[in-house]
């Protein structure tokens, strides 16, 4: 076997990093959209990181590798049409957006409220599509983007006490082709990521019950839940040129759960 150092393509190598651009990340203060806020950020990306939480922001503002902002704002009931004006001022036009900000209520279909629903609905499908809709002009202006939804394991199935949760991720899937039939003819890859089962803030009820864990795991063909270190290179690939042809897709990250 050789001993000569193993050379990198320097085509090939550009083709994955994020030197020069700007994303958008919701929901990063935790959970997954902390994740992703990292993942880009090590590919060489300036992060906006928008959450509710003002000192998990902080924590995660210092763990990244390329600076940027944070935005402190429950998208819920924020004004879209401004919440991110200053921190572009900041960073410069934003190529990559995340929709990741969610919320799962887990109410059996008899104790959902009108309000609980429109709350669900509002965070995981509305907004993922006026904060698009806000940012896309500006990448239609420089000739494409990405824009990166989070869908679920319930944009295909359904699960127990997760009716208005499931409704809103279906809505995401659809959204998601919606976004790409209307934007990628201006250059903006508009793709879905579709965990399974990670440990988050939205998971605790699965994973704090051991049997229900292990019995997710077992229902994957790899054998295990995920690891949020799971979505680092799909995040990274989907902002990518790597993934330039690519839109309109669900890409479900779920160990092949889906697949049995």
């Amino acid at each position: 076997m050789s001993d000569d150092a193993i050379t990198v393509d320097p085509a090939q190598a550009a083709l994955f990093t994020l030197e020069g651009k700007t994303a958008v990340v919701t929901g990063a203060s935790s959970g997954i959209g902390r994740r992703q806020a990292i993942a880009l950020s090590r590919a060489g990306a300036t992060i906006i990181a928008v959450g509710r939480n003002a000192d998990a922001l902080d924590a995660v503002m210092k763990e990244l590798h390329n600076g940027g902002v944070a935005v402190q704002a429950d998208l819920a009931t924020a004004d879209l049409s401004g919440v991110l004006a200053e921190a572009i001022a900041m960073t410069g036009p934003v190529d990559i957006l995340c929709n990741t900000a969610g919320v799962n209520l887990r109410e059996p279909a008899a104790d959902i409220s009108r309000e609980s629903w429109d709350l669900t609905i509002n965070l995981n499908l509305t907004v993922p599509f006026f904060l698009a809709r806000e940012l896309v002009p500006g990448m239609q202006k420089r000739g494409g983007g990405k824009i990166i939804n989070i869908a679920s394991l319930q944009s295909e199935r359904a699960f127990a006490n997760s009716m208005a949760y499931g409704a809103s991720k279906g809505g995401v899937a659809q959204l998601t082709r919606a976004m790409a039939e209307a934007w990628s003819g201006d250059g903006i890859c508009c793709n879905a990521i579709g965990p399974g089962f990670f440990p988050t803030a939205l998971t605790a009820a699965v994973f704090d019950n051991e049997e229900t864990a292990q019995r997710n795991a077992a229902q994957t063909a790899i054998g295990r839940n995920g690891k949020l270190s799971d979505l680092d290179g799909v995040t990274v690939f989907l902002a990518s040129a790597a993934a330039d042809y690519i839109t309109g897709q669900v890409l479900y990250v779920d160990g092949g759960f889906t697949a049995k």
